[in-house]
């Protein structure tokens, strides 16, 4: 397997998070809270709405912000699905958010979607962009 510098990575990794809509902003950690006096552990908002959601990193190491409940698969648009696995490495999180593609779900099984499909902000957005 061929190795990537930071920069290319960044690069792919950035574009990888545009497409699948993971552009949340990395959750502290405990040591960054304490080093800067913060708390911000508690559940995770959406920066637009401010409704609560469920912030996981993907494996590619961007965010993306989740719904709170699982949804059948056929009641989500394929762009939106998602979800959570055990991560494969031990230095990994222990938890990472994965798109649901490549082989679609039945449509009863049950899926996460992102925040986006129902954030009223983003609704918002996708109006403008299909007129």
């Amino acid at each position: 397997m061929a190795e990537l510098c930071e920069r290319c990575w960044n690069c792919l990794a950035n574009g990888l998070a545009a497409v699948e809509g993971a552009t949340a902003p990395r959750l502290p950690t405990a040591d960054e809270e304490e080093a800067e006096g913060v708390q911000t552990s508690g559940p995770a908002t959406c920066r637009r709405c401010r409704e609560e959601v469920r912030r996981y990193p993907t494996y590619y190491e961007r965010w993306v912000d989740l719904e709170i409940d699982e949804q059948p698969a056929k009641e989500v648009p394929e762009r939106y699905r998602w979800r959570l696995m055990k991560a494969p490495t031990p230095h990994a999180p222990t938890v990472i958010a994965v798109r649901v593609r490549v082989i679609d779900p039945l449509p009863s099984d049950p899926v996460i979607p992102a925040h986006a499909f129902r954030c009223p902000d983003e609704e918002a957005e996708r109006q403008d962009l299909n007129p």
